[in-house]
C-alpha cells in the first residue's frame, strides 16, 4: 500500500520466493506463482469492493493503526486492502485459511462479504474459517 522502486519490487518477488523456498516448500507438490499476473485477484476485488460499505472498512483497528503511523489520512488502497485480502482468499474457494491474531478481523470480513455475496446471488464461495496458530 505504499509505493515503491520497480526494482525494490522485483527484489521483493525475487527475495519472497527464496524464503517460500527456503521453508521446505516444494514446487513439484505446490503451485508458485506471482499474484500480479492473474488478473482475476484485482477483478474480484473490485466485485467485492462493490458489495463492502466504507464504514464497515474504517473501522477496521488495522486502518486506524497504519494510518495514524503514515501521519496522513492514508491512501484508498492501505482502505481497500482487506477487501483484496478477501479477494485472494475467496478466488480459490478456500475453505481454511492459516492467520495470525492480527489478521483474524480480516479474515471475518472475507466470511462476512463471502454471506453478502451468498446471499445476494447464490451459494457461490465457501465460507472460510480461520486456522490460528499458537506461534
Amino acid at each position: 500500500t505504499m509505493p515503491k522502486e520497480p526494482s525494490v519490487l522485483r527484489q521483493n518477488i525475487l527475495d519472497t520466493t527464496a524464503a517460500i523456498l527456503a521453508c521446505g516448500i516444494d514446487p513439484k507438490k505446490c503451485l508458485l506463482f506471482r499474484q500480479s499476473l492473474v488478473p482475476e485477484h484485482a477483478e474480484l476485488a473490485w466485485i467485492l469492493g462493490c458489495l463492502t460499505n466504507v464504514p464497515r472498512l474504517l473501522r477496521l483497528p488495522q486502518w486506524k493503526m497504519k494510518r495514524a503511523s503514515q501521519n496522513s489520512e492514508g491512501t484508498v488502497g492501505l482502505l481497500t486492502y482487506p477487501v483484496l485480502q478477501a479477494a485472494d482468499i475467496l478466488l480459490y474457494k478456500s475453505t481454511r485459511v492459516p492467520v495470525g491474531e492480527d489478521q483474524v478481523l480480516h479474515l471475518e470480513l472475507a466470511q462476512d462479504i463471502a454471506q453478502h455475496f451468498n446471499k445476494k446471488y447464490g451459494e457461490f464461495f465457501p465460507v472460510p474459517k480461520a486456522i490460528l496458530s499458537e506461534l
